[in-house]
């Protein structure tokens, strides 16, 4: 398994900068490959302007092979080209946007079983806000207020993203609901990321991660880092 990358929001404003090379050292290439998927960011139209953002943002941190895929609705989704430029990725990164609709679009796709074997042979995997809510097995859905089963990739745990604005009206609704599941809230401008299964999690940039389990809450920082979930 690779490493993974869950960033609490505001990507490439140059606020993440540290979380994101970071996940460019994971893969261990100087020639790295990196797949941007806009696709939360396709009900309101800005999947387009999303990707580009994260195209030049990538080759700012030095990155060349870096590429925006047009994977906006289930047809696309299951494009047999598209899914190979995944399968052949170091680095894929999830936007942020909707994520019930990014968690709809993906499931059971070619570009999802793609992803997922570019990860079991040791690409890294980075989402921030809607990207790293759904890569965990539940999400909180903000647009009814439901939690929904989520990718799967971290099993157990619920990420809160832009916790330091929504941490708390969500993590009651979610604690109500589910008071056994492990709630992770990330910060923006924040970033945690471990290599591959089995290792702790580091915190990058400027906020906080907040790990609420167990009747316990833990809080992480850049200074203050190197836990398990």
């Amino acid at each position: 398994m690779g490493g993974i990358l869950l960033e609490g929001g505001a990507e490439f404003q140059g606020r993440m900068a540290e979380a994101d090379r970071q996940a460019i050292t994971l893969t261990g290439k100087n020639d790295m490959a990196v797949c941007i998927l806009p696709t939360a960011a396709a009900p309101d139209s800005n999947h387009e302007r999303a990707g580009k953002n994260g195209v030049r943002w990538f080759q700012f941190l030095g990155v060349k092979n870096v590429r925006s895929l047009p994977i906006i609705d289930t047809v696309s989704a299951n494009d047999k080209f598209l899914a190979e430029f995944l399968t052949n990725a170091d680095l894929i990164y999830l936007l942020g946007g909707f994520p019930a609709y990014l968690e709809k679009t993906l499931r059971g796709s070619l570009c999802w079983s793609a992803i997922l074997d570019a990860y079991r042979r040791g690409a890294t995997l980075a989402g921030s806000s809607a990207g790293a809510m759904v890569m965990c097995e539940w999400f909180l859905n903000p647009e009814n207020g439901k939690i929904q089963p989520g990718l799967g990739v971290l099993p157990h745990v619920i990420v809160i993203p832009h916790h330091e604005d929504l941490g708390k009206q969500w993590l009651e609704m979610i604690q109500n609901k589910f008071p056994g599941v492990v709630v992770v809230g990330i910060d923006e401008q924040t970033g945690m990321i471990r290599k591959q299964e089995g290792d702790q999690w580091k915190v990058h940039g400027k906020g906080f991660v907040t790990v609420y389990q167990r009747n316990k809450i833990d809080k992480y920082s850049a200074e203050n880092s190197g836990f398990e979930i």
